[in-house]
């Protein structure tokens, strides 16, 4: 049988592994959204300042959260998917709070990033991506056989 101390240390080990395995994960999450962030920033020609400014962040809170030292809330992902003119489910999907949808960041970037597009035909392009990329719910299905035709 042992002692007390022996059980004291061995909990105090496994306390202190299960902490650091969680802090490599959330860094890891905090990172891929970091790294999303500064990809959209980028593909969308927006400096730091003006994604923070436009975001409703401070400077360094959101350079903090592009190199991954931060974990931003909803709310603050809801902020700046605003300012960079995403969806802000696209930003939850990057940090893990919901599932992936159909569809890929790629396509965004790629979109975002075209120098022959214009911001309005961008923000078009983006909506009707993310309309067509999302499962079908009763507002975007096709007309039933029994709904008529104009």
């Amino acid at each position: 049988m042992q002692n007390p101390s022996e059980i004291v240390s061995q909990v105090r080990d496994s306390v202190t592994h299960a902490a650091v395995e969680a802090t490599t994960v959330g860094s890891q999450v905090g990172s891929q959204v970091g790294d999303f962030i500064r990809t959209q920033r980028n593909a969308a020609q927006v400096s730091l300042r003006e994604l923070a400014r436009s975001a409703g962040v401070s400077n360094p809170y959101l350079s903090q959260v592009e190199r991954g030292l931060r974990k931003p809330s909803a709310e603050i992902l809801a902020q700046i998917a605003r300012g960079l003119k995403i969806s802000a489910e696209t930003l939850y999907e990057q940090a893990g709070i919901l599932d992936r949808r159909s569809g890929t960041p790629d396509t965004v970037t790629a979109i975002r990033s075209d120098p022959a597009l214009s911001e309005r035909h961008k923000a078009v392009l983006l909506d009707l991506y993310e309309s067509l990329a999302s499962p079908p719910t009763p507002q975007n299905t096709p007309l039933s056989n029994k709904e008529e035709h104009p």
